[in-house]
């Protein structure tokens, strides 16, 4: 699953191996092939949208996302800040980002590009204990091992700050000539009753069927939806119109409570593709 690339001092560590996912590589990279399923498909999304829990929980999730896409050269990982550490608007402009066995590297110019359009942090503070980006590599790495990322952690923000990245993100893919993934990562509602997590859910999910990032950021708020990932997915959303996205597909959605069996306190998991 992809290789080592020397030693750098920005290189960001894995904090979650061993606890959400395997953290010995072999383990690894078996544990992420059947969760992406015999047959995988080579769809061009613009966007996705996938949980970022432990692979017990969400991973059968996010191996049906991920199992459908073409992973190009570089992709955009854009996850929740849920430490509170660092900017409210981070990036990562340069390093690795290692999980067991190896390391994906940024896209230095498309970050730096990013966060000077978007007016983004670099700051590793946000970054160093997030799990919520970390979760997704070992599948990036297994669908094109030689991909690049673009890491972005971000906080609470009004909606105007999330369209303005998320039109900044577009304008970076386009003076790049596209062929540009955008991944948000989210969970959805945390720790409800399980027919009261799908009916929040749906409503969030039926904004983003629709395309309507803005939408969705008022109806998260108006009714108090747990969607840890809101900010990312919004950005994500705006991003994608600005690029012609037609369609969006839920391609699954599931609950804790399928592994746990408790079904009074479960987290929603969500995958889509945005085309």
């Amino acid at each position: 699953m992809g290789t080592y690339t020397s030693m750098d001092a920005n290189d960001r560590h894995p904090v979650v191996a061993g606890r959400f996912y395997p953290g010995e590589a072999s383990e690894l990279m078996a544990q992420v092939r059947y969760l992406l399923g015999e047959t995988l498909g080579e769809e061009r999304a613009l966007a996705a949208i996938a949980p970022h829990a432990g692979y017990v929980y969400s991973g059968s999730v996010a191996g049906q996302v991920y199992g459908r896409l073409r992973v190009p050269g570089t992709v955009v990982v854009l996850g929740p800040n849920h430490t509170g550490a660092g900017a409210r608007a981070s990036i990562l402009s340069r390093g690795n980002f290692r999980v067991p066995g190896a390391a994906i590297p940024i896209d230095a110019a498309f970050a730096e590009e990013l966060r000077a359009l978007a007016l983004l942090t670099d700051d590793a503070r946000a970054h160093a204990q997030e799990h919520s980006l970390e979760v997704h590599l070992p599948f990036l790495l297994a669908r094109n091992p030689k991909v690049r990322i673009v890491p972005l952690c971000l906080s609470a923000m009004p909606y105007s700050t999330c369209a303005r990245i998320g039109t900044a993100l577009a304008d970076v893919i386009n003076n790049r000539g596209g062929d540009v993934l955008i991944v948000a990562s989210t969970d959805m509602s945390h720790y409800l009753p399980v027919e009261e997590a799908r009916r929040l859910d749906g409503l969030a999910l039926d904004r983003v069927l629709a395309l309507d990032p803005e939408g969705l950021y008022a109806t998260v708020q108006e009714h108090g939806i747990s969607m840890c990932g809101v900010i990312p997915t919004t950005i994500a959303l705006v991003a994608a119109r600005a690029l012609g996205a037609a369609e969006a597909e839920l391609v699954r959605y599931a609950h804790s409570g399928e592994v746990s069996g408790d079904l009074e306190r479960v987290v929603g998991y969500a995958g889509l593709l945005i085309r």
